[in-house]
Parts: structure tokens; sequence; C-alpha cells
């Protein structure tokens, strides 16, 4: 995938798991969405700067496939990816990485359009654009 990419880690919380100490499928897309927000700081925007220039960021796709369960105090390794996949539209791909084997737990991709306050498509700002590219 072209764009650019980024790493971010995060440790499994007690919270997150079931009586199996086994973490809960949903709970995948919240990391996602951490390393999506830190893909974007990491190469100087942020969600808060999108949208106090009036553009969210929606999810209109998201797929996981889930290789290897994450268990309670796991330490993980979100590998983000992001890339214009169309003028409007912006995807993300992650693996979700257990760092004490390397083993990839699990690998999703998240479809974005971007909009204006009143929920009509727009355009990502050029230099934003130009990164993902």
């Amino acid at each position: 995938m072209s764009g650019v990419a980024g790493q971010t880690r995060i440790r499994v919380r007690y919270a997150e798991t079931d009586q199996m100490g086994v973490v809960y499928h949903g709970n995948y897309f919240a990391w996602f969405e951490v390393g999506r927000v830190e893909l974007l700081r990491q190469v100087g925007w942020s969600y808060k700067a999108l949208e106090a220039d009036g553009i969210s960021l929606p999810v209109i796709e998201a797929t996981c496939r889930y290789q290897q369960p994450a268990r309670y105090d796991d330490e993980l390794e979100i590998r983000t990816a992001g890339r214009m996949a169309s003028g409007v539209r912006v995807e993300f791909s992650y693996e979700l990485v257990r760092l004490a084997d390397l083993r990839v737990l699990a690998t999703a991709r998240t479809l974005h359009v971007p909009v204006t306050r009143d929920g009509r498509p727009c355009r990502l700002p050029v230099a934003l654009r130009e990164i993902f590219a």
C-alpha cells in the first residue's frame, strides 16, 4: 500500500477481555481507531484539527480478519497505513501484532469519505491528500 504508515503500541486491559481472558472482537475496531488517530498525529495532523476545519472522516466500510486471539496484558503494536483510495475516499489498513512473538493477530481495513459539517462529501486538504498519495 502506498501512502503513509505508522505504529502505535497498546496493552490489553482487563476490561477489554471476556471471562476467558480473550479480547472481545469489537474492541479491535477501537484499537484500529487509535492507530488511525495516531497515524494522523505522526504526520502532523489530527482529527481535532480536521474537525475544526469542518471536516469529519466517517467510516463507510470496515472489515477485519481475526487470526489469533489477543489476551489480557498482551502488548500489541497497531501498524496502520493510509492512502487515497480515490479523489474523495481514504483507505486505512491495519495489522495488529503481538510483540512477545510477533504474531499477526488481526488484519483490517476501513474506508472513509471526508464530509463537511452538513454531511456533504468533500476533499481532504491538499497537504493531507499529498501525504496519503
